[in-house]
């Protein structure tokens, strides 16, 4: 957005405060300042940009966001070793790995995501694209089944623990049933369904609408939220992310999740 687009936008405003129109004011401006080319080399989404076919995007992502806490360097490193363990054709190897592929899988650690989870999660994306017609496809019917993520990723989340796996796997596919904030799932979807001008978020799914996308809430977030008055609830749970998304969505009701970037930007860049 070019400054007279913004500030066409920001005649067309009209809130009931003067603090909500600081706010908006604040918010557009971190967005426009975080929400640009350069944040793809130091975040973990450079690791889909790797990619330009749509499952091989949606793959790299969904593991990339599956690991995506602790420093952003070694998620970043972790990831692209995921990469490099597929041969660089994440799809592809979805589609056609056998059992003896996998048995390199078993020897990689991210955190407390160990050989195990990461086999599991190879296995279950290998079940879903085989039989679920791909994460698109289970994520959208998820979505219509009353036209929320929360029940988006609600059935995401059973249908990828519906084959045998260990229980002390399940703890790394957050359930948002049991009220889990899912910030990784729901990064996962700003990165697959936004879209804008900035290229950063992919826009690659189109049934969901961007309207619907739920805010990303960590620590960093959640911090930003609370100081700026847009969040009054102590834990970051679900119920969190459904306030602080709902004060968004008053700025830009068709694109609260753009407003991620500013909020995680202002919580891991400023003081």
């Amino acid at each position: 957005m070019n400054s007279n687009e913004f500030t066409k936008r920001l005649n067309k405003q009209v809130f009931r405060s003067e603090e909500e129109q600081v706010l908006f004011e604040l918010l557009e401006d971190r967005y426009r300042r975080y929400n640009v080319p350069s944040y793809i080399d130091n975040d973990p989404i450079q690791v889909p940009h790797l990619f330009t076919q749509k499952e091989d995007i949606e793959i790299a992502a969904f593991l990339t966001a599956s690991i995506a806490w602790g420093q952003r360097k070694t998620i970043i490193n972790n990831a692209r070793e995921l990469m490099r363990l597929m041969d660089y054709q994440p799809y592809a190897f979805i589609r056609d790995a056998g059992r003896e592929d996998l048995v390199l899988f078993e020897r990689f650690v991210h955190r407390t995501f160990n050989g195990t989870d990461c086999r599991f999660f190879i296995d279950s994306l290998q079940h879903i694209y085989h039989h679920h017609g791909g994460l698109e496809q289970v994520v959208t019917t998820g979505y219509l089944q009353d036209e929320t993520v929360f029940s988006a990723l609600s059935y995401l989340r059973d249908i990828f623990l519906s084959i045998p796996h260990a229980i002390r796997s399940e703890k790394h596919l957050s359930s948002v049933i049991a009220g889990s904030a899912a910030k990784r799932l729901n990064m996962l979807l700003r990165w697959l369904v936004r879209c804008d001008k900035a290229g950063v978020d992919f826009g690659i799914w189109n049934a969901i609408p961007m309207s619907a996308l739920m805010i990303p809430l960590d620590v960093h977030v959640g911090r930003i939220g609370r100081s700026l008055g847009l969040l009054t609830r102590r834990q970051d749970d679900w119920i969190a992310v459904e306030e602080l998304t709902a004060r968004l969505r008053i700025f830009d009701p068709l694109d609260p999740g753009k407003y991620d970037y500013a909020l995680f930007g202002m919580g891991t860049n400023e003081k």
